[in-house]
């Protein structure tokens, strides 16, 4: 059935297939062969072949040949048709003039008898195929608009050719909204309170205006991938009870110029007729980074920075759009035009940090709903063992662990299973089929017990949960800690985790006298930190307390470092300096625990995994209790700071200062 949407573009779609149909008819009719006179003269008419000759438009003649001379071998390159020979015309000549065609046909025939001679006739035929050719085209182009001009597709815009200036937003509605609730969402507390009021002002104004308030015109989550920023958006669209509009920054720019400004003002107008509403432009840096910044590689003319002017317009310009607010989600706040992020556009800035121990609880209760759980599983276990993970991981765990349960035929999903899916979303895939020499192990082996020793004797490294020379991903082995959640780190704590870095190397040259390659990933992780320690930290007495670190991201593209030469050589040279003096430390604390290390090596070699009840029987338990953090039960309690011990440790403190601080 024709769609009534297409109006009157069926019309032409029939035009166009009678068209195609007469087409392929002409092209089924026999098609004449051009001679010339000489053959026409000899070839059939001294033969008498020639039943009569039709002079189409005074141009060309058709010669029909006698059915009794069809079979004739000198006729075989009649042309077929799928009407057969028969029909004719079977040639066809340019004649010149009528004047000369009836000249030379007089002269050819002027001692046959009258009632012998070749009938000609004369027929005026119109150019069908010549019309037909451009017909054809204009109607097919008249069809194509006609369909582009009254189609419709997803979003607000649609699909058409001519609607690539409309807004391509996806309204929720009451009819369609999400179905996600603010219960869904956990471990985003202060977060939710924030949007939970625009929401409850959209639903009861009266409660806010009446005090003088007004409503926020925009609000910006900025946090890091994963946090939960488009997850609090759905929330937000399920909860509200007015129109919601959603799309990406992206969305915006197209290759057409001007698009991304249309767009801009065909998304406000709809969301005025809506109002009140809320617009969510997800990855709003897509189409909001700052003007001029890239001004020296795009040119000056940037289609996106045009869609940008128009968002600040229509967001706080002379034509306020009352009512409809704006929500926008980033993880790229620094890349941001202040114009932007100033009040009375976004009112609001949220920054979403990766949840805390309490948080990742409540988020694993939420994706732990529909899994069928055994009853060894700890959440707080979980939680403590997860330190650094956002929303989208922590879900990520719970399905890798549903997965792995499921691929071994298990009724429930076991702790077991979690584990696994720890190790295979931390350290990557075990790689059971990688063949390994025993060199190449021991040599693995002394290195991840290195890493181990090292970790274990100094204070200030995180608690070590196991070692392993398993492959995993690309690595050929990995020690799996219990990272402290701190907010800062003293100079003490950097330098010894440089020397844990640095400790799997020190093992191979102290056992092997010679070192190897599998520390290229250590090296990395160990320089880059150092030249953070110098250059960013201010942690180095001759460079002094400065830092060359841009956290507004504006020198991105910058093509002079922050710096002169010669501070750049000062740098190069005071990191080798701490990572040597690292690697001694490293190494020092390998020679007094020597026995140990060998000891520890074996049992690798010996179980693969070493577990952290294994290590403390190898290694003793460790000396001094973890300063920030201990796990009781599975849950983390913080003991108190203490400040003369703290003290103590602190770099180029006098005696006094020391002893004042004790004091108190």
């Amino acid at each position: 059935m024709p769609n009534p949407k297409l109006g009157g573009a069926w019309f032409f779609l029939l035009i166009i297939i009678l068209t195609l149909v007469i087409f392929s008819i002409t092209s089924l009719a026999p098609s004449p062969k051009l001679v010339t006179w000489h053959q026409f003269e000899t070839k059939m008419v001294a033969k008498g072949a020639v039943e009569k000759v039709v002079v189409i438009n005074k141009e060309v003649a058709e010669i029909y040949i006698k059915p009794e001379f069809l079979e004739d071998p000198d006729f075989s390159d009649i042309p077929e048709s799928s009407f057969g020979t028969g029909a004719g015309p079977h040639y066809k000549f340019n004649i010149g003039s009528v004047e000369a065609f009836e000249r030379k046909m007089e002269q050819v025939q002027a001692e046959w008898p009258h009632e012998d001679r070749i009938a000609v006739s004369y027929e005026e035929r119109g150019h069908w195929s010549d019309l037909l050719s451009w017909i054809f085209p204009l109607l097919l182009f008249f069809f194509i608009i006609r369909l582009f001009m009254t189609s419709r597709g997803g979003g607000v815009g649609g699909s058409s050719l001519f609607n690539f200036g409309r807004s391509t937003a996806r309204l929720f509605d009451n009819e369609n909204k999400s179905t996600i609730s603010f219960e869904q969402v956990a471990g985003l507390d202060e977060a939710k309170l924030e949007v939970k009021e625009i929401v409850d002002f959209l639903k009861d104004p009266e409660r806010y205006t009446k005090l003088g308030a007004k409503i926020p015109k925009g609000i910006i989550i900025v946090g890091p991938p994963g946090t939960g920023k488009t997850l609090l958006a759905k929330a937000v669209a399920g909860e509200a009870q007015v129109p919601f509009f959603l799309l990406s920054g992206s969305e915006f720019v197209e290759m057409f110029v001007g698009v991304g400004a249309s767009r801009v003002r065909d998304l406000f107008r709809k969301a005025k007729e809506k109002a009140p509403c809320i617009i969510f432009i997800d990855e709003i840096d897509a189409v909001g980074r700052s003007r001029g910044k890239n001004a020296f590689y795009s040119g000056a003319n940037d289609e996106r920075e045009s869609t940008l002017d128009q968002l600040l317009a229509e967001m706080d310009g002379f034509d306020t759009n009352s009512g409809v607010i704006v929500l926008a989600a980033t993880n790229r706040a620094d890349v941001l035009d202040p114009a932007l992020l100033r009040a009375g556009r976004f009112d609001r800035h949220i920054y979403l940090e990766l949840p805390n121990l309490s948080e990742r609880k409540e988020i694993f209760k939420v994706h732990l709903k529909p899994i069928k759980l055994a009853g060894d599983i700890d959440l707080d276990a979980l939680a403590s063992q997860t330190p650094g993970f956002s929303g989208a991981d922590i879900a990520n765990i719970c399905n890798e662990a549903a997965l792995i349960a499921a691929r071994k035929k298990k009724e429930n999903v076991e702790r077991k299973d979690f584990h696994e899916a720890l190790d295979r979303i931390i350290a990557g895939l075990e790689k059971k089929s990688k063949i390994i020499s025993a060199e190449e192990k021991q040599i693995i082996a002394y290195h991840e017990a290195g890493h181990a020793v090292v970790s274990w004797m100094l204070e200030h490294i995180d608690p070590l949960m196991k070692v392993s020379i398993i492959p995993r991903g690309k690595s050929l082995g990995a020690a799996w800690y219990l990272p402290e959640e701190r907010q800062i780190m003293t100079y003490s704590h950097f330098t010894q985790r440089l020397s844990v870095g640095l400790a799997g190397r020190a093992a191979e040259e102290l056992i092997f006298g010679e070192v190897s390659s599998g520390a290229v990933d250590d090296l990395e992780k160990v320089t880059r930190q150092a030249y953070s320690m110098v250059a960013y930290l201010g942690f180095n007495e001759k460079v002094g307390n400065v830092s060359f670190y841009d956290s507004s991201g504006r020198t991105e593209t910058s093509l002079q470092k922050p710096y002169s030469e010669e501070t750049g050589k000062l740098i190069d040279s005071e990191v080798r300096k701490l990572i040597d003096e690292c690697y001694k430390q490293a190494k020092a604390v390998l020679m007094e625990h020597k026995q140990e290390l060998i000891e520890l090596a074996g049992l690798l070699l010996k179980k693969e995994v070493v577990y952290q009840p294994e290590l403390e029987e190898v290694l003793g338990k460790r000396a001094k209790q973890h300063p920030g953090e201990r796990v009781v039960n599975g849950s983390k309690e913080l003991p108190a700071i203490d400040k003369g011990k703290r003290i103590k440790q602190a770099p180029d403190v006098s005696d006094s200062e020391r002893s004042q601080v004790l004091k108190k």
